[in-house]
């Protein structure tokens, strides 16, 4: 995918692995980017496939981001405790433009791909739970494959992938107030 196009299209979607990742990335976010926008990274750090939106929510947080950031690894926000949190994460920022960041399974040929949505999350749904939405725009890391006889997945997800795709998001959220 060339930067050129991007301007163009709705969904992004880019290895973490490729060179212009981060470029893609934070031109198509920029122009998202609102006075009121805020980031809810969602996962937990207690299974490493699901720790991709508080690892990106730490590094965004020990950044100092320029807008509010809610979900890190000290402070997760996750299947138990999504709708309070959500509750009051929307009674402080209301009508807000939020960007949901979260891990995802799908096909085994994208796992390392990293997509801009324009639409909501849906936690959980990958593994059978049925969670309110969250967000406008959504970051997606697809960090394993969805299979249909193992609906809870643990395939040896490396922590390195996890890490590696959420630096990149990260970057590119920064590098999204500053291009």
């Amino acid at each position: 995918m060339s930067i050129k196009n991007i301007d163009t299209i709705n969904e992004v979607k880019v290895n973490f692995k490729d060179k212009y990742a981060v470029n893609i990335l934070s031109k198509n976010l920029s122009q998202r980017l609102r006075k009121d926008t805020i980031i809810v990274c969602i996962g937990t750090d207690r299974c490493i496939g699901d720790a991709l939106g508080p690892l990106v929510g730490t590094l965004l947080s020990r950044a100092k981001y320029k807008y509010p950031v809610y979900g890190t690894l000290k402070d997760p926000i996750h299947a138990v405790n999504l709708k309070e949190k959500m509750k009051k994460i929307n009674s402080v920022h209301k009508n807000s433009n939020i960007i949901a960041v979260d891990a995802c399974l799908g096909e085994e040929k994208y796992i390392g791909s990293i997509q801009i949505r324009h639409s909501p999350i849906f936690p959980g749904k990958g593994v059978g739970k049925n969670l309110p939405s969250v967000g406008h725009i959504s970051i997606v890391g697809i960090v394993d494959r969805f299979t249909l006889d193992d609906f809870f997945p643990i395939h040896g997800i490396r922590l390195s992938l996890v890490m590696d795709m959420a630096e990149v998001i990260g970057k590119s959220l920064i590098k999204a107030i500053r291009p």
